[in-house]
């Protein structure tokens, strides 16, 4: 990005302050994410953080077009960024099973059938 800028940064006195849009992205890449662990979530966001224990987490919501949103007990949202809804699976095994994985197969009842003895 910063070297499609450069021919327009270079045009006019002043247009230099261009470079400030690639290294804004770069901090917002580097920036926003959700770390899980078994004890908490840490979220992360451009200009803040939030430490999440489990025990503050009611559930994990679905909300617009995949992203989820951890529930507090009080009700709160916080939205987790980067995170979606094809990474439920990965959340429940990192947390413990306390978020539950939609994605897993109920386990088959196993049926027992009379053994007939011939002998």
């Amino acid at each position: 990005m910063a070297i499609c800028i450069t021919p327009v940064a270079w045009l006019a006195p002043g247009t230099q302050a261009l470079y400030v849009v690639p290294l804004g992205l770069a901090w917002w890449v580097l920036r926003n994410r959700t770390t899980v662990d078994p004890e908490k979530l840490l979220v992360r966001t451009t200009f803040g953080s939030t430490v999440l224990p489990w025990t503050d987490v009611k559930s994990i919501r679905v909300a617009q077009k995949g992203w989820l949103a951890a529930v507090r007990t009080d009700d709160s949202e916080v939205k987790l960024p980067a995170v979606r809804f094809i990474h439920l699976p990965a959340l429940s095994l990192v947390s413990g099973g306390r978020v539950p994985d939609p994605t897993a197969e109920p386990d088959a009842e196993v049926t027992e059938e009379p053994v007939s003895s011939e002998e």
